[in-house]
């Protein structure tokens, strides 16, 4: 069943980074919401309010009831939360799309890989996964929170792809051969580089300088 939450926000008539700034400043998050060829229109979240909401959902596959004002609730995903890149935790601006129960709309899902491979338990394999979300065309209603994958039986070399991966009412739009994860060879340590061996000879090495009278000697 698709998680729910609701979310309040208010119409607001100035636009612009210097109106963003100041509605910060007043704990508040600017946004927008569009969908089914509606006008879009510029709107205001409540900053408390919005990251209590996003701590209990998946932003991404959640579809929301955004009550603007006094209007009746309108069912809506929310399509990108942007960010400050030095305070993550600081949002700058959301944007809402509108949905309807009965049109299909498309988003992306998380892949949760489960089980450990016989490649990793039993041969020291490493699981390697590459792809982490898969694309899929759904009804609102029926968007799941992430999609399996049963990684148990992979050995090493062996690999999952698009194609074995199943979303139930959903269709998956990725290319089929695309690899989700594989379980590869453990990595050998590194031998150490070669270094240079004297060739044995039949009189050992001579280690100290020859004094000079046994060069002398070494002359006549």
């Amino acid at each position: 069943m698709p998680q729910q939450a609701t979310i309040s926000a208010a119409l607001r008539d100035r636009t612009g980074k210097g109106a963003a700034r100041t509605l910060r400043r007043a704990g508040k998050v600017p946004g927008v919401i569009y969908g089914h060829d509606r006008p879009p229109e510029a709107v205001t979240l409540d900053t408390t309010a919005l990251h209590r909401t996003l701590l209990g959902i998946s932003a991404a596959t959640t579809v929301v009831d955004v009550a603007i004002d006094d209007r009746a609730p309108v069912k809506a995903l929310i399509r990108e939360i942007q960010r400050d890149p030095l305070k993550p935790g600081e949002i700058l601006h959301v944007d809402l799309y509108e949905v309807r129960a009965d049109e299909k709309v498309t988003v992306d899902v998380p892949v949760h890989l489960v089980g450990i491979p016989d490649g990793v338990r039993n041969f020291g394999g490493v699981l390697d996964q590459v792809l982490y979300t898969l694309e899929i065309e759904v009804l609102p209603g029926d968007i799941p929170g992430h999609i399996e994958l049963d990684v148990t039986h992979l050995g090493i070399g062996q690999a999952m792809f698009v194609r074995d991966a199943t979303a139930p009412k959903a269709r998956i739009m990725n290319a089929p051969e695309l690899a989700i994860c594989s379980v590869v060879a453990p990595r050998t340590e590194e031998a150490p580089a070669p270094t240079e061996e004297v060739a044995v000879t039949t009189e050992p090495e001579l280690i100290r300088k020859p004094k000079p009278e046994d060069e002398g000697e070494a002359e006549e």
